[in-house]
This record gives C-alpha cells, sequence and structure tokens, in this order.
C-alpha cells in the first residue's frame, strides 16, 4: 500500500522507459546515464582508499577531504567562500540532496514553487515534507518565464523556490536578468532557493552558468545542490553535495542524517581526488566533447522531422515529434521503442499545472558514445519514413 502523499506520483517513468528499452532491446537515449565511464584515475583513487582503510562511516556532513574539495572548487569557480565543515553537506547524490533538503526546510502546509516541465523528484520530496508545489510553467520552445508568472505563484504560505539550472529536462541555462527576477522575488518574500545545479559545467553556445548564491543578497538564502556523477560520468556512485549558510546546511543534515547517514567513504576520499585533480582542461574537453554530441544529436533529430529546441546546458534535447505521430507523449515514446528501436522519455511526467504542453514532447538523452548516437540517428532517419 502506498501512502496518500506518494499515490498521485505512480512509478518513475525512467525506470519505467529503460525497463521497456531493455525488453525490446533498443537503444537507449530515455535515462540520462552515460553509456562509458569516467576517468581510470578516479578509480584507481577508489581502490586506493579501500586498501588504506577507509572504509568504515565517514562524519555524517562527508569526509573532511570531500568537503574541503567541495569548499576550495566553489571558490575557485565562484568566488563563494564556504567553511567546509559547517557550510557544507555530502549527500548520497544530489536527488537524496533534494528530499533531505525539503525534508529539513519545509513544513506541513508550506508551498513550494517549481518551474515545470521540473525533474521528477522535486514534487513527490515536496509532498513527502506535507508541503504544496505550485509551478511556474516554462513552455517550448525557449522556456521564458516573466516576473508575473513568478509573483503569481508566490503565496503567504511560501517558503522555498526551486531552481534548476542548467535546466532538466529543457537544456535551459537561466540568464542573469532572469535570475535576478528570481532573487527579487525571493528577497521581497524572505523565500529559500534550492538551486539545483547538478549540470553547472555542461554549458555550450555563449551561455553562462550563473550561480543564483553570487547574486547580491542571495548566498545567505541560497542552498546549491551539485553532484559528481553528472561531472566525471560516475551516475552510479552517487556522491553529491549541498553548499550554503549553516542554517540551511544544518536543516538538510537534520533529514540527511537519518536519510541515509552517509555515504559511501571510499568513493568520498575518490571524488575529492577529482575535484581536485581533474580541473580546466578536462573541463574544457568534458565541454568539447558533449557539444559535438550535442550537434550531432540535433541534427538527427531535424533530419527524422522533430522540431527541435537547441539546449544551451545539460545533456537532454527536448523535440515535438507531432508532424510524425498523432498521439500523445506516452503513445508516441511507446511506439518510438517498439517500432523503431530507440527510447526516448515521455516528459509530461515532469509537468502538473499545464499537462497539454508536453503531449507533443519528447525527451532525448546524448550522454552516449558517439557510436551509440549514429545507431540511433540510423534507426530515427525511418521514423520520418
Amino acid at each position: 500500500m502506498v501512502s496518500q502523499r506518494l499515490a498521485p506520483f505512480g512509478t518513475s517513468v525512467f525506470a519505467e522507459m529503460t525497463a521497456l528499452a531493455n525488453e525490446k532491446g533498443a537503444i537507449n537515449l530515455s535515462q540520462g546515464f552515460p553509456d562509458f565511464d569516467g576517468p581510470d584515475a578516479i578509480f584507481e583513487a577508489a581502490q586506493k582508499a579501500m586498501r588504506v582503510g577507509e572504509n568504515q562511516y565517514p562524519r555524517s556532513r562527508g569526509h573532511v577531504s570531500l568537503v574541503r574539495a567541495v569548499a576550495e572548487s566553489r571558490e575557485r569557480l565562484y568566488g563563494l567562500a564556504f567553511d567546509p565543515l559547517t557550510e557544507v553537506v555530502v549527500f548520497s547524490g544530489a536527488t537524496e540532496g533534494i528530499c533531505s533538503s525539503m525534508l529539513g526546510l519545509l513544513n506541513p502546509g508550506d508551498e513550494v514553487v517549481l518551474f515545470e516541465p521540473a525533474y521528477d523528484s522535486y514534487g513527490p520530496c515536496a509532498a513527502m515534507a506535507g508541503a504544496t508545489a505550485r509551478y511556474v510553467t516554462l513552455r517550448f520552445p525557449d522556456f521564458a518565464f516573466d516576473e508575473s508568472a513568478l509573483r503569481a505563484a508566490v503565496t503567504p504560505r511560501t517558503r522555498l523556490i526551486v531552481l534548476n539550472t542548467p535546466h532538466n529536462p529543457t537544456g535551459k541555462v537561466f540568464t542573469r536578468e532572469e535570475l535576478s527576477t528570481i532573487a527579487r522575488v525571493a528577497q521581497e518574500h524572505d523565500l529559500v532557493v534550492l538551486a539545483d545545479e547538478v549540470y553547472e559545467h555542461l554549458v555550450f553556445d555563449a551561455a553562462v552558468h550563473v550561480p543564483i548564491a553570487t547574486l547580491p543578497g542571495m548566498r545567505e538564502r541560497t542552498l546549491t545542490l551539485s553532484s559528481t556523477g553528472k561531472t566525471f560520468s560516475l551516475t552510479g556512485w552517487k556522491v553529491g553535495w549541498g553548499c550554503g549558510p549553516k542554517h540551511l546546511v544544518d536543516a538538510a543534515q537534520a533529514a540527511h542524517q537519518f536519510v541515509t547517514y552517509a555515504t559511501a567513504t571510499p568513493l568520498q576520499v575518490a571524488m575529492a581526488f577529482a575535484l581536485r585533480e581533474f580541473r580546466g582542461p578536462y573541463l574544457e574537453k568534458f565541454r568539447a566533447e558533449y557539444l559535438e554530441r550535442r550537434d550531432f544529436l540535433v541534427s538527427a533529430l531535424r533530419d527524422a522531422g522533430f522540431v527541435v529546441a537547441v539546449p544551451k546546458g545539460t545533456y537532454f534535447v527536448l523535440a515535438d515529434f507531432s508532424a510524425l505521430h498523432p498521439g500523445d507523449d506516452m503513445a508516441f515514446a511507446r511506439w518510438l521503442v517498439t517500432e523503431h528501436g530507440v527510447a526516448a522519455i515521455p516528459p509530461g511526467s515532469f509537468y502538473a499545472a499545464d499537462r497539454t504542453e508536453p503531449r507533443r514532447l519528447a525527451r532525448f538523452a546524448f550522454c552516449k558514445r558517439m557510436e551509440t548516437l549514429k545507431r540511433a540517428a540510423e534507426r530515427l532517419r525511418k521514423v520520418r519514413a
């Protein structure tokens, strides 16, 4: 029996589409995990940590080596100074960070503002905290929002704004002007911002990732989440973190200590090594390789007859399939994987306020080897036919 709070959300669409892809032997462009591994040196660092005895519980807030590496990277990249022992907390992935942060920051009856399409854990996590989600819809193809829409979503019960930039699933990178609007609303209404920035290193073209915590007046009201899984192609390691003022980190830690208590010790040590060693040149190559993948998949989708919103960040593409199939997003996704052997995500589960918006859309992931994307392109060419 599923609780009343979680019953409306059903089964994760990621699990459903990956299972269908496996059943049909399809090329899986649905769930956002690479089909390749990160640098060997990180594996060696984890093995070394195991051999030298880093195998017991670390401190719940995070292994000292990792929280220090996180604090150092935040200051080096963004000029944000955090005390590693009191203003950084390590989670078992950013998704656990989202859950623990909401459980720690929200009370029953509070409200949370989400930009939809929203990563599918945001709504359930708010529900687990007894809070209600209110939505601002970002619309295909530019996914812009205006200040009046955001202000209309804020009520006297609002406690938290969740900001995801670069944004999954749209690939939108919020501009400095948009961030300033969010910051202005947050300060006027004394709101906390939970900033999900796991794709911080995946930005393309002229887009620039600006952490909202760097804006005037926002460091003290922002809890920023990020992760090593996306940056180092090790999503299964589930090592993420949060940075912010002590009172917000303490709130997230209050839940984290009872949700997972701590994250795998040798993996934390290895990720501390990764943050120190894989910096400028690695990140430049990382972005260049993903830009090549993005451009290839965008071209393949267009050739197949899709209308594509070219992403400025992340490793996802939203595309309009309405010229190719008469059904809704779920019907199309099932048809595509069954008839053409390519799995995509139907984005309907990312929407709550306007369920008509995603009916013509599909989300494709390009965090795959070029060989995989080329095989997918061959199959997609048959869709138009």
